[in-house]
């Protein structure tokens, strides 16, 4: 591996760059499963030219030093890996859901395919360089703050998600007892 990059937001004012294709995929879902108590449906479909096509083009950014950090979208979907991120690198991050995302929890959580949320100092250089390369990219939001914002929706501050991050097992483990 001649460059790596972690998931964790490094420094405020970094751009937030969703690449990939989201169609807001439900199906079979942990979103449907744990906030719905719904397993059903099918899983989103795969396909491997455009996993190949998505992700020969976040190796190559990385590997040009134009992305800071990288998560690959699946279980959760899109605000699960943000949170992730921000959590990873105590950094908030503020985004705004874009015209034509349709119905705003199927964009947040739907499970979509070949997609990536990645942190850069240009976003605008890198979605011109994603739709150059065919990858479909959109820039959502910048990181920095104490908070994870998806405007219009909420605002959580980090303190408050990390707590309830940790304290899942503790509370599962007091409540099989």
């Amino acid at each position: 591996i001649a460059k790596a990059v972690g998931a964790r937001l490094r420094a405020a004012g970094q751009a937030i760059v969703l690449l990939g294709a989201t169609q807001g995929w439900l199906g079979q879902s942990l979103y449907l499963r744990e906030l719905c108590g719904r397993e059903e449906g099918a899983p989103p479909p795969v396909d491997l030219a455009v996993e190949r096509r998505n992700g020969d083009f976040v190796r190559g950014e990385i590997l040009g030093g134009h992305v800071a950090a990288c998560h690959d979208l699946s279980d959760g979907g899109l605000l699960v890996g943000l949170a992730e991120m921000c959590l990873a690198g105590g950094t908030g991050a503020a985004m705004r859901l874009p015209a034509d995302a349709g119905t705003p929890h199927a964009y947040l959580y739907g499970e979509d395919q070949g997609r990536y949320l990645v942190a850069t100092d240009d976003g605008n250089a890198l979605v011109e360089a994603a739709m150059a390369a065919g990858v479909p990219a959109t820039l959502l939001g910048y990181s920095g703050g104490d908070s994870l914002v998806v405007e219009g929706l909420f605002a959580l501050p980090l303190a408050e998600l990390r707590a309830v991050h940790e304290a899942w097992l503790p509370t599962y483990m007091n409540s099989a007892a």
